[in-house]
């Protein structure tokens, strides 16, 4: 099992950062962290990489409903999803699968609320490879 669902897009980062932030809220996604990967690498180790994003997105509901059923989900939460430039014209979006990082969690209930959460963020990969910018 794959611990990622991704797809590829055409465009720039921030076209595509912007498209994946609009896919996310269709699917009750709000980003509440973003991390510039580049940016930080730079500014701290003096190294230069690739554009390089990751969003930290979160279904409050959904984030509840796992944080009743298991108080230590948390250290998962929120759901990353990455947005990182291959080559000029060329972007990878890849949204972690709950699914496969919850499996060590003896939680049935919590599985299930995973599959929806993955549901989702399938779906949000689904739509961007659809509408692919030419």
């Amino acid at each position: 099992m794959s611990y990622y669902i991704s797809t590829m897009l055409n465009g720039d980062i921030a076209d595509a950062s912007a498209r994946v932030e609009v896919a996310l809220k269709q699917e009750g996604f709000g980003v509440i962290s973003r991390i510039d990967i580049r940016e930080t690498l730079k500014a701290k180790i003096g190294v230069d990489f690739r554009p390089y994003l990751i969003l930290g997105a979160c279904n409050p509901k959904l984030a509840h409903e796992a944080l009743q059923l298991e108080d230590k989900v948390g250290t998962m939460l929120p759901c990353n999803v990455v947005v990182q430039q291959l080559s000029p014209g060329v972007i990878e979006v890849a949204a972690i699968d709950p699914v496969a990082s919850m499996q060590a969690i003896a939680n049935p209930a919590l599985q299930q609320a995973a599959q929806e959460v993955r549901s989702r963020l399938a779906s949000v990969i689904e739509c961007l490879g659809q509408t692919r910018a030419t």
